[in-house]
């Protein structure tokens, strides 16, 4: 787990859908689920979608809260 992708999760906003503007660390989980079962998009947008997925059903998303107060 890069340290940098870590930040990307609470800096960076989904660039399309339903959720487009919403950061992606704070996509809901069912949303991450479906692109779990679909298949995330290519490049690094998708390797962030799919650490998010990790952490979020990992019960792991508050490891990103010190992150969100820099």
């Amino acid at each position: 787990m890069n340290p940098e992708h870590l930040q990307l999760l609470v800096t960076r906003q989904m660039p399309f859908g339903k959720y487009k503007g919403r950061l992606i660390a704070d996509l809901p989980g069912d949303y991450l689920a479906w692109f779990a079962r679909e298949g995330f998009p290519a490049g690094e947008l998708g390797g962030l979608l799919a650490l998010m997925y990790e952490l979020d059903h990992n019960a792991l998303s508050q490891l990103l809260e010190p992150l969100r107060q820099r």
